[in-house]
Formats: C-alpha cells, sequence, structure tokens
C-alpha cells in the first residue's frame, strides 16, 4: 500500500477573456477530475493552451509564451479590443483559504506587456475580507512582506516581466514562491504515436516528457528510486491488459536504454517498438497517474488518440483515482471516455453564433442527469442527442433539447 501523499492546490474556478475563441468563459467549482467534450473547434484545445501559456510563461519566460502563439495577432478574440485576462481561484489544501490570481496582458511594439498582475489571499479560511499580497501594472507595483507585515513598492526590470515568476523566487514571499511553484510545476501531455517507441540515452528520468518519448528513462528512474511504485504500476497494467506479463528495461553497451514486453503465452518479450501503441500509452499515463512527487495539474489532451475504445474507460477509471494525488483536465471528443464520467466532472463546449466558446456543465443539463440518474451512459447520452450542446452535426453545436422538442 503507498504513502498517502499531502494535499495537493486545486483550482476552484477559472475565467479567461479575449483568448482566442474564449472572449469570456469561466468554469466554477471545478472537480478533482474535470472534462471537456465537444466538437472539433469548439474551444477545448484553447483551454487547454491557456495552462500551456501560463505553465511556459513561468517555467521559460513571458515572451517566449508570447512568441510562440504568434503574439496578440493570434492570441486575442478576434474583432475585440483590450487586454487578455486570465484568472484562477484556488486553494492550497481542502478548506484552507482561497487564492486569487489575475494576470492582465496587452501588446506594445510587438512586445508583451503585463498591464495588470494581481495576488490575493482571503484572510482566513472561509472569510471573505481578501488581502492583496500582489499588485502590479507595467512593471511597478506593490509587495507584501510576509515578514514585516507591511506593504512595500517595488520595480521590475521591464513591464513584460511576471511580478509573481520574478519576486517568487525570494524566501522572504512564501505566498508568491507557494504560486510560482504550482504553476510551474503543472504536468501537460501530449502524448502521440511513435515517440514512447524511441531508444533514448540511458539515464533516468523523474517525470515523463509532454511527448513521451523518454518513458524508457522514466522506467529506469522508478526502478531505481521507487521500485515498490513501479511494481504497482505493472500490477495495474497487468490487470488493465490481462496478456501483459511485466516490463524489463535492458541498458544497451552505447548506453542507450530498451523496453521489454512480455506477454504471459510467450516465453520471451518483445523490443517496445514492437508493442501494442495501447499498451505503449496506457503505461505512460500510468507513470503519470501514479508519479510518486505528483503534479498539482496533469492535463491530458485528447486521450483517444492512438488508444484503443475499451482502454479509454479504463483510463478515466484510473483517472478519477489518481484525482485525489492531483487535478486532472481532460480534453476528449470520445464518447468511450465519457461513458466513465459523472455529469458533474464534464464540461460541454461549443461555438455561439458569433463564434465564440461557450460552455454548459452536464450536471446542468435536466435530461441528462434523469438519464445518468437512470443508469444511462454520458457518452451514449451524448451520442444519442439527450445534451443541449456539443453536438457536431448542429450549426453551433446546440441542438434543441428532448424536453422542448
Amino acid at each position: 500500500m503507498t504513502t498517502p501523499l499531502p494535499a495537493q492546490a486545486t483550482i476552484q474556478r477559472l475565467r479567461i477573456q479575449n483568448y482566442r475563441v474564449l472572449r469570456d468563459v469561466q468554469f466554477d467549482k471545478l472537480t478533482p477530475l474535470t472534462v471537456l467534450l465537444g466538437p472539433n473547434g469548439s474551444g477545448k484545445s484553447t483551454v487547454f493552451d491557456v495552462f500551456a501559456f501560463l505553465h511556459e510563461a513561468f517555467t521559460t519566460n513571458l515572451r517566449a509564451a508570447w512568441d510562440h502563439r504568434n503574439r496578440i495577432r493570434e492570441l486575442r478574440s478576434r474583432g475585440e479590443s483590450g487586454p487578455i485576462t486570465i484568472e484562477i481561484a484556488y486553494r492550497q489544501a481542502p478548506g484552507e483559504r482561497l487564492v486569487t490570481y489575475r494576470l492582465r496582458l496587452d501588446e506594445e511594439n510587438g512586445s508583451p506587456v503585463v498591464v495588470g498582475e494581481l495576488l490575493r489571499w482571503s484572510t482566513s479560511p472561509g472569510s471573505g475580507a481578501p488581502r492583496d499580497i500582489l499588485s502590479f501594472q507595467r512593471g511597478e507595483g506593490r509587495l507584501y512582506d510576509d515578514a514585516g507585515k507591511v506593504s512595500t513598492d517595488e520595480k521590475l526590470d521591464g513591464p513584460d516581466l511576471l511580478a509573481v515568476s520574478t519576486l517568487g523566487g525570494l524566501a522572504r514571499h512564501p505566498r508568491v514562491a507557494h504560486l510560482r511553484r504550482f504553476i510551474s510545476g503543472w504536468y501537460l501531455s501530449y502524448l502521440s504515436g511513435g515517440t514512447r517507441r524511441t531508444v533514448p540515452e540511458a539515464g533516468p528520468h523523474a517525470r515523463l516528457s509532454e511527448t513521451g518519448d523518454n518513458l524508457p528513462n522514466v522506467v529506469q528512474y522508478l526502478s531505481e528510486q521507487h521500485p515498490a511504485r513501479l511494481t504497482e504500476i505493472l500490477r495495474v497494467l497487468a490487470v488493465r491488459v490481462p496478456q501483459l506479463e511485466r516490463v524489463d528495461t535492458e541498458l544497451l553497451a552505447d548506453g542507450r536504454l530498451l523496453l521489454r514486453f512480455k506477454d504471459a503465452p510467450f516465453d520471451e518479450p518483445v523490443l517496445a517498438k514492437y508493442a501494442s501503441d495501447g499498451t505503449l500509452k496506457l503505461l505512460a499515463y500510468l507513470t503519470v497517474l501514479y508519479d510518486p512527487a505528483p503534479p498539482p495539474i496533469v492535463g491530458i489532451e485528447e486521450p483517444e488518440n492512438f488508444l484503443h475504445p475499451r482502454l479509454l474507460q479504463v483510463l478515466a477509471e484510473e483517472a478519477r483515482l489518481a484525482a485525489g494525488r492531483s487535478q486532472l483536465l481532460v480534453t476528449t471528443h470520445s464518447p468511450y471516455f465519457v461513458d466513465a464520467l459523472r455529469p458533474k466532472e464534464l464540461w460541454v463546449l461549443y461555438r455561439d453564433g458569433k463564434g465564440f466558446t461557450r460552455t454548459v456543465r452536464a450536471s446542468e443539463m435536466a435530461p441528462v442527469v434523469a438519464q445518468a440518474d437512470a443508469g444511462g451512459l454520458l457518452g451514449s447520452l451524448w451520442m444519442e442527442g439527450y445534451f443541449e450542446a456539443g453536438d457536431p452535426l448542429v450549426r453551433g453545436g446546440r441542438p434543441k433539447t428532448r424536453a422542448s422538442a
């Protein structure tokens, strides 16, 4: 049995304004497992990219994240003006005080400008009275000093710098440092089909890369540093993929590392490049979901790619089990994955008549809740037209409900 881990910080609310098709969307009372469903182009990947943008801005710098997305021309919602705004509200642990971080960005002469950055904490758990820990505009602002219990004026080197990222490295500002660590610690997955079949240089890696190309290195790390956790991962994998008996690593003379999979009916294991995509991808996801030092946020984009439909429900079940260790955000358009969900875990995205994303929670659709309470599976209900939104064959994605038809 694994040792319980300390509770992770979890996002309670997310609001996004003027970010591509997300002109103004808000997600409230987010659950440990949150799944975004909708047809292609509905905005699922854009929500995912907001998390990626923040993570990249905090782990590299704002300018790199900005340029990577072709600056304001591609980032700001079409036909709109004003800054891009991202706001997250989270708790460090259940029952802890609510922390709000708001970031407002614009562009001047091709460079990003932080027109507003605010970090606010409620003064005590459950209290509505907040305290502004950090408030900056264009590189200048005020910062609350925990040690001295006073606010001081501070100035950064430029208006394109994030105050939380810059000042969060200082031990005397623990609340700012916590937010910096929180966002920097997010893990976002873009697993593709072939990258897990590569043979990387030998050497243990503590965490899977975004594309999963270092899976053998992660297995090596777990084998050396957390053998009990690797045993647990392989046990779960063997239960989920019954014909699989074990996974071995082999260090070659030139320093490369091989993964070998042994199926129960055969005497000899086979190289990873001959194993099924589904087995490899499920193993990759399990190394993330069973991470010995789990990230606070785990994002998984479209797990249905290269994964057998029957394994999608398996992955959804494992994701819910892992939701006590990390908060999970998943984007999908697979009914098989959705079949394993509960209404409060599922958000449906669709585009309105002006082309911007709208959202509705499955738990807010009375016909869906009634059918789910009677034993209906959400993915099947979506495909059968019970949902109020998200139908790829209906313009705007929002058909009449069965109740109003």
